[in-house]
């Protein structure tokens, strides 16, 4: 061997009680670590809270996928040395002005045809590195942005429980009638700038830094939502809906999807000396994040343009429409993918900045700038804070405002108890439309009760939807009786 490689010991030469000290040490901090996840899913299972078990279950998809990348690393690492590239080729696109690192012994194959490897066994060692951080910085991230998100929508709870107090029914009444610009809405969003889009914007993008989600702005959408999808005067959760909601999405955002990916490969690309990407690079997400923030802040002020539109004249307060036309591209789940994008790249920024410092030092070529510091880490702390305490509320409020609702409008108790009723009612239906399996059904039935050792019994199956079996009552289980009379009406014209 040649090198550092000259003096290393290999297994053959390694005591075996270090060798069985490091697999025990390894094995012992595995197990701690899947004890600890396994507790955590009992902790959710206990509390009923099957989007934070599924959010759960994207980490341990996604550290799986990580550390299988890591593995095709530790496997490839002598085949990707042995890729030989020409010398005029490996020294372009360098991160630093001149690379000052020797050949390693496996390049020996290499440098006898006059050329270099495509990446050094140590280079793919270091990469293995960045997979762990990175992975380490995208979870922390997401907890973190989604911790900040609700310690913020925490006082939406007391705005929730303000709209059962008679203050509000008062306030609120349907009997009074007022002008639209009379309400708080209204005086908040019908202002000089609102039906000008040159200035609607830049009043947007100011907006969401103060006082980006008010009582006005949550009660008013609150009583959109309500009155587009259930009957005036409903005591619906709103906070707790969106609260469900949230936490579906964060299912969503542990992931990695393949564009995020794609584009991690392109800030790699640009990451060699001459792009300056320091410049650019870490301000892609703020832009981004800060571009969201209006859009939303423009949503809401043009719902109460629409409304008023329509009527100068409002009854009790202003009624704003939910609908897929305020979003870009009619696709209120485009900005959820956006949040997605930038929680990535915000992670990944800065896991590079963290695996660079630690593997290269402080001053290494990657930050020979002081301004590349100071940018990167400023950059990556403001997008982390603003995306969570500030984007993330308004999103989850905003959002709810498209034309249809999300399935998080039951709680599990009633999806449950209507996934049994579904299944009920189909059998019922069935058997309806096709007598003799009624028939077989109760042959089956009699024989059944008939047998040796069994009391008699007769199962005879009702084909009423009346009947709706839930494991225990629920706040929402009243909205569950539209969608059965929407069945038993299609029973109905099917029969006939």
């Amino acid at each position: 061997m040649a090198g550092d490689e000259g003096t290393a010991n290999t297994l053959e030469a390694t005591p075996t009680w270090a060798v069985a000290t490091v697999v025990f040490v390894l094995i012992v901090i595995s197990i701690i670590i899947e004890y600890l996840l396994h507790l955590l899913h009992k902790y959710f299972h206990r509390l009923k809270r099957k989007s934070l078990i599924q959010a759960l279950d994207k980490i341990k998809s996604e550290l799986m996928l990580l550390g299988f990348i890591s593995l095709l690393l530790t496997v490839g690492q002598k085949p990707i040395a042995n890729i030989c590239i020409p010398k005029s080729v490996g020294e372009s696109f360098l991160p630093c002005k001149s690379s000052t690192s020797g050949h390693a012994v496996e390049e020996t194959k290499c440098s006898d045809q006059g050329k270099v490897s495509l990446m050094s066994r140590e280079g793919a060692y270091e990469l293995q590195y960045l997979i762990f951080v990175l992975a380490m910085f995208h979870v922390s991230s997401c907890v973190l942005t989604f911790a900040l998100g609700m310690a913020k929508m925490k006082r939406w709870e007391s705005w929730e429980a303000e709209t059962r107090t008679l203050e509000y029914q008062f306030s609120y009444d349907p009997r009074r009638f007022q002008l639209t610009y009379q309400t708080s809405f209204g005086k908040r969003h019908l202002k000089c700038w609102s039906d000008n889009r040159l200035l609607r914007w830049p009043a947007s993008f100011v907006r969401q830094f103060f006082n980006s989600v008010s009582k006005s702005d949550y009660f008013t959408l609150r009583h959109g939502f309500i009155m587009a999808h259930f009957a005036e005067g409903s005591h619906f959760n709103f906070q707790k809906y969106i609260r469900r909601n949230l936490e579906k999405d964060f299912g969503v955002v542990m992931g990695i999807s393949w564009w995020i990916w794609l584009f991690s490969v392109f800030v790699i690309f640009f990451n060699a000396h001459g792009f300056y990407n320091y410049l650019w690079v870490p301000f892609i997400p703020l832009v981004m994040l800060l571009l969201v923030g209006t859009k939303l802040q423009g949503i809401i002020t043009k719902m109460c343009l629409d409304s008023h539109d329509k009527s100068h004249v409002v009854r009790g307060t202003l009624l704003v429409k939910p609908s897929n036309h305020f979003f870009w591209f009619n696709w209120p789940q485009l900005l959820l993918h956006l949040l997605h994008f930038i929680l990535f790249q915000n992670s990944f920024q800065l896991a590079f900045f963290t695996w660079t410092w630690y593997k290269f030092g402080l001053r290494s070529c990657f930050h020979h700038e002081t301004e590349d510091i100071v940018i990167r880490l400023g950059m990556g702390v403001i997008v982390q804070i603003l995306c969570g305490y500030v984007t993330l509320p308004l999103y989850a409020l905003v959002t709810q405002m498209g034309t249809s609702m999300r399935k998080a409008v039951f709680t599990e108790n009633v999806v449950k108890g209507l996934k049994k009723w579904r299944a009920k009612a189909r059998k019922n239906l069935a058997l309806r439309n096709h007598p003799h399996l009624a028939q077989l059904s109760l042959d089956a039935s009699l024989e059944t009760s008939l047998s040796p050792g069994t009391s008699p019994s007769f199962s005879v199956h009702d084909a009423s939807f009346s009947t709706v079996d839930f494991d225990r009552p629920s706040d929402d289980a009243e909205y569950v009786a539209l969608e059965i009379r929407e069945a038993q009406k299609a029973q109905g014209e099917t029969s006939t």
